[in-house]
């Protein structure tokens, strides 16, 4: 899809409205055919509700980054500090928490440029190792993580409505971490 006009900035206040709807039809999107449509519900009024958009936007150990395609968001990502997890060994990990692009625009480079963007973020945070959830049913997704870097630590449960279901864990060391060891 050509566009006339890219932007790739943090997201404000006044994105609430547009990002719960890109984050509810980017999830529909990609999850549809692998979940029921109740648990699809559950998990979509449960995490990308306005209000709830609108809180992580506010919350200082979230970073939540979007693009504009001619004044439209088309995606986004979401990097949370400080974030442990199990299968990670790092003293500052940091967590690409949500990563998403209307399926319109994949394939036009959208997607390289927001990771560059939160990778980059970490890098400059401290974090010295970036890791996240993938769900092991997305092979477009694993695929792109791993030409980021990313390679499978270990897994996690990630609950879709009333579905417990597999995420594969990926964790990148920080560049200026790799360099020396």
């Amino acid at each position: 899809m050509m566009t006339t006009s890219l932007v790739l900035r943090r997201a404000g206040d006044g994105d609430a409205a547009a990002l719960a709807r890109l984050a509810d039809q980017t999830f529909r999107e990609t999850f549809a055919s692998g979940n029921t449509p109740d648990d699809l519900e559950q998990h979509c009024a449960r995490y990308y509700g306005e209000r709830q958009q609108l809180a992580e936007i506010r919350d200082p150990a979230l970073e939540t980054w979007v693009v504009e395609a001619d004044g439209a968001l088309v995606a986004y990502g979401q990097l949370r500090l400080g974030a442990p997890s199990p299968a990670v060994t790092a003293a500052r990990p940091a967590e690409v928490a949500r990563f998403y692009v209307d399926a319109r625009h994949h394939g036009a480079g959208l997607a390289q440029r927001l990771m560059d963007r939160l990778l980059e973020r970490a890098d400059a945070t401290g974090a010295d190792a970036v890791w996240l959830g993938v769900w092991e049913r997305n092979p477009r997704a694993i695929r792109f993580y791993e030409k980021q870097g990313f390679a499978v630590v270990g897994e996690k449960v990630f609950v879709v409505g009333a579905d417990p279901q597999r995420d594969v864990v990926m964790c990148r060391r920080s560049p200026a971490r790799r360099a020396v060891g």
